[in-house]
């Protein structure tokens, strides 16, 4: 992106916001903004993961749009400016860097993200624990794995796969036993300790957890909205299909 670029956009959002510009953009703050954040970041995922090249570049617009407007806000309160968090960015990446940019040594990628962890903490006045930085509205799957890998990063994870399968299976005992006792309670926390681990697995195993899953979604909702079409064309309703119909045109759309 040419400095030309994001003047022309900076420029578009000072029109928008000028006296006699848009009545709606006029009223947003960097707060009231913070749900647009969210949900232009959950449609540029999904364009990423869907490879639609056009749709991502259209979405790293729409994100770059909304950064520039809640700069221009701070800005316009004197707290800071855009190139003030833009430079801060640069900093901190060569700070938490110093393999790349100073003379440090890594033997292998644990050691650089140990190092990364304590980086970020040494930069946090006061006394700061491992998990301060963890955002409280992350989506709790995503959380889990982000807690698993910053634990994993300050030497507290298993020290083998195998144990953590065999973590894995002591859930699924546990859960098993929460379902026969009919404790609601239980058989709750036990599915979320089976999830949490299961989650820690798919990490070690270098996978996200989040995203395996949206794929799995996906996949299904492809393979559902065949079996409807399958479905239509035999006449039928899927909805008012058996069991056992239902399935024959699951294996067919498989």
């Amino acid at each position: 992106m040419s400095t030309n670029s994001i003047e022309k956009l900076k420029n578009v959002i000072a029109s928008l916001t000028a006296p006699e510009g848009c009545p709606w953009d006029k009223e947003q703050t960097p707060l009231t903004l913070c749900d647009s954040v969210i949900e232009e970041a959950f449609e540029l995922v999904e364009a990423i993961r869907a490879d639609d090249r056009q749709e991502v570049l259209e979405e790293l617009g729409d994100v770059m749009f909304l950064l520039l407007f809640i700069a221009q806000r701070y800005e316009e309160s004197g707290d800071f400016k855009f190139a003030d968090a833009v430079d801060s960015a640069a900093a901190k990446m060569i700070r938490r860097h110093p393999h790349v940019f100073a003379d440090a040594k890594v033997e292998d990628q644990e050691e650089l993200l140990r190092n990364w962890e304590k980086i970020k903490r040494s930069e946090k006045k006061g006394d700061k624990k491992i998990f301060d930085s963890l955002p409280k509205g992350l989506p709790p799957m995503l959380k889990a794995y982000r807690i698993n890998s910053k634990a994993a990063r300050s030497g507290f994870t298993y020290e083998s796969d195998e144990q953590c399968i065999e973590q894995l299976q002591s859930e699924w005992n546990e859960w098993n036993s929460a379902l026969e006792s009919g404790n609601k309670e239980a058989i709750t926390e036990e599915l979320g300790d089976y999830l949490f681990t299961l989650i820690e697995l798919g990490r070690r195993k270098g996978i996200k957890a989040n995203s395996a899953l949206d794929t799995t979604n996906n996949k299904f909702l492809d393979r559902f909205a065949k079996m409807e079409d399958l479905a239509k064309k035999q006449g039928k309703d899927l909805s008012e299909m058996n069991l056992i119909e239902q399935n024959e045109l699951w294996e067919q759309v498989k």
